[in-house]
């Protein structure tokens, strides 16, 4: 079995490379039918070397709980260098071998976000370009990158929103679920919403994708399903988590937003969710010791 097929999982069954319009190569997998539910857990903002205790709290977390780990951005602190993710490697990295990640804004304070893609190699994507893809049991997984001016942009036409749109096109899956860093939609009073990612999201949405995990602000919020105008939509909007609780620290709140469900900014923590046929489970697993939580379940579109 090859790297690649590991780090999917036990539910892919099969493999193969599809072409799509603009010369993009897009991997595809075609999960068979009755397959068990499949795992993703993960949270952004991790190590930092001056304090590592939050990200060794989430990374016993991770060790305690099966799944393919995303590690969402911001994930070796200040500056991405090979020291910064020699401290990552001390604790998430003990879980490295089933981890695909996304990338960050502080990993690319190392031009080009060197050391992240040296780190991870192929399991990051193309080091060009820092978004890709991968079937986890029935559900299809779109990697983006959120460091928008390192790749041309993310507006309508950029060579990333083209291969989005290329790559929904090619996996007509019934539950999709994309990750990235910077969030659409925050109430996090440190960074809030980041609209340069709307065309994203909007890709996303007129495909019927279910759901998407952010970081950057370090909390945990929740938002109902919603449009790229924040407009709720209880049929075919997008479920938000923002997830930026792996352990670097902790920021309040803003205002919260009209849609926001849920928040927390006391508790480092991991999102677990368990990807099932046709819907999907959401936990939020806190560090020992805090009691904070948060679980429900959703259907695909």
């Amino acid at each position: 079995m090859s790297k690649w097929m590991s780090l999917v999982g036990a539910g892919a069954m099969a493999c193969v490379l599809v072409v799509a319009a603009e010369g993009y190569v897009i991997s595809k997998a075609a999960a068979s039918p009755g397959e068990s539910p499949a795992v993703l857990i993960g949270a952004g903002d991790i190590a930092d070397c001056t304090d590592l205790s939050g990200a060794e709290a989430t990374a016993k977390l991770l060790e305690q709980n099966a799944g393919t780990v995303m590690a969402v951005g911001d994930l070796a602190y200040p500056d991405g260098t090979k020291e910064n993710f020699d401290c990552y490697d001390k604790t998430w990295g003990r879980v490295k071998a089933r981890t695909r990640p996304a990338v960050g804004n502080h990993e690319f304070h190392s031009t080009g976000a060197t050391f992240y893609f040296k780190y991870f190699g192929a399991a990051a994507g193309d080091a060009k370009e820092g978004y890709y893809s991968y079937g986890l049991g029935t559900w299809h997984i779109i990697v983006l990158n959120s460091e928008c001016a390192e790749v041309g942009g993310c507006n309508a036409g950029s060579r990333q929103e083209k291969w989005l749109r290329a790559d929904l096109a090619a996996h007509p899956a019934a539950c999709t679920l994309a990750y990235w860093h910077k969030p659409l939609f925050s109430s996090g009073g440190k960074h809030g919403d980041d609209p340069e990612i709307k065309p994203l999201w909007q890709a996303l949405y007129e495909a019927n994708a279910d759901v998407v995990v952010n970081g950057h602000d370090h909390d945990y919020e929740r938002f109902a399903p919603q449009d790229a105008d924040a407009k709720a939509d209880a049929k075919r909007g997008i479920r938000e988590f923002v997830a930026g609780t792996g352990g670097k620290n902790q920021r309040p709140f803003a205002e919260a937003h009209a849609n926001s469900e849920v928040r927390n900014a006391d508790a480092f923590g991991v999102l677990k969710l368990t990807l099932k046929a046709g819907g999907y489970d959401w936990q939020f697993i806190p560090e020992p010791g805090k009691n904070f939580t948060d679980a429900g379940s959703g259907v695909c579109h």
